[in-house]
């Protein structure tokens, strides 16, 4: 493997820096803490910094050499809201609030990629280091490209990276198409007519609309959407009644959920079916239905010419433990909106073994120090490579 001899007499300093990350966590758009560190760590290395872009978001840039190519690297700098369970020396201090994605480890991983390339120098060209808010469903990514940030930082490609448990520290998994599915939301409520529960003949019940369309949900997968073509439609929210009062029908009940896909005809066909399923339920009852579908993150899909630099990148640190067959995932990430704009490729770095079954949002998962050489050195070839002086 190999992880350049300046990233390796920084890794102290980047797991104590990482470690001060994940002690002091901030949700989405609250991140002042940690953009004033990112800040002040590009400037000292001498890099131009562009703050409060996407409100908290910071964008350095380093331009060397008369090479025409303009490449971006983001890393996503926001916590969860959930709180921190395992005792760990560096543990969170704000209640509630938890590095529970590795978000920590991906910031000082492009952190430490920055300092070295600012000391070395070894490129010719422009590359934006791109600090993101807000990644987990806040919306970091589109504010930062609604205030402009690929007419203030154009790109010719820009790249992505995420931790990934049960891959080795020292294995990286770059793959052409489909990484994350797109993540939307669907809201509706049935409403009825509210009655005495020993009288049902009297009103019009939404719980029982709301239970067959529940019961029926999941046939839109298994008999609308092409078999091939995956999905996920899931109800994750249910409100109805007052279990003070159970002999009332309600007046109405709420349900939402989630909806994932890979391809845009799918996630419109998830669209279409879950209204026309939540009509269908409706008019079975002889009640009303208001239904929404709220478009949050597309889907992330590698671009070809994008995965093969970034391919070339990851051989010459990682050798022969590039994973090139890596089955996508069903979460979404907002990267999906920085790779509308500009060529895309998306990576999965090694985080090593799932301790204690603790995967991403556990309130005991934690980074693992040891891929920051690796993500730090991956960041750094693939700067040197396709910026080539």
């Amino acid at each position: 493997m190999s992880i350049p001899a300046r990233i390796k007499d920084d890794l102290p300093f980047l797991t104590s820096l990482r470690r001060d990350l994940h002690a002091h966590p901030e949700l989405g758009f609250e991140e002042e803490r940690t953009a004033g560190i990112v800040a002040r760590l590009l400037e000292e290395a001498g890099i131009t910094v562009h703050p409060g872009l996407g409100g908290t978001g910071v964008v350095g840039t380093l331009q060397l050499g008369n090479g025409s190519r303009r490449i971006g690297l983001r890393a996503d700098m926001d916590a969860l809201a959930m709180p921190e369970m395992a005792e760990r020396p560096y543990k969170s201090t704000a209640p509630g609030k938890m590095h529970a994605c590795g978000h920590d480890g991906h910031t000082a991983m492009l952190l430490g990629a920055a300092r070295h390339l600012a000391a070395t120098r070894n490129f010719s060209g422009t590359v934006h280091f791109i600090f993101q808010p807000a990644e987990e469903g806040r919306g970091g990514a589109r504010r930062m490209v609604e205030e402009g940030l690929f007419k203030l930082f154009p790109c010719d490609a820009v790249y992505g990276l995420h931790n990934m448990p049960g891959l080795a520290v020292d294995e990286i998994a770059v793959v052409e198409g489909p990484q994350l599915a797109s993540s939307d939301s669907w809201r509706m409520t049935f409403r009825g007519t509210g009655t005495h529960g020993a009288k049902p003949h009297l009103g019009r019940d939404p719980i029982t609309a709301a239970g067959t369309f529940l019961s029926s949900l999941q046939t839109i997968v298994g008999r609308v959407v092409d078999p091939l073509q995956p999905a996920v439609v899931s109800a994750c929210f249910l409100r109805a009644g007052d279990p003070k009062a159970l002999n009332v029908i309600p007046d109405i009940v709420e349900i939402g959920g989630t909806a994932r896909a890979y391809s845009s005809d799918v996630r419109n066909q998830l669209e279409t079916e879950i209204g026309r399923l939540a009509q269908g339920s409706a008019a079975m009852y002889d009640i009303t239905v208001d239904y929404a579908f709220e478009r949050r993150i597309p889907p992330v899909i590698n671009d070809a010419d994008a995965t093969m630099r970034a391919l070339a990148a990851a051989g010459s640190v990682f050798g022969g433990k590039v994973q090139t067959s890596f089955p996508p995932s069903t979460a979404g990430d907002d990267f999906a909106f920085f790779a509308q704009n500009a060529p895309g490729c998306y990576v999965w770095l090694g985080n090593g073994p799932a301790v204690d079954g603790a995967l991403h949002h556990n309130t005991a998962y934690d980074f693992n120090d040891e891929a920051l050489g690796y993500g730090a050195a991956y960041w750094v070839a693939l700067v040197e490579r396709e910026l080539k002086v």
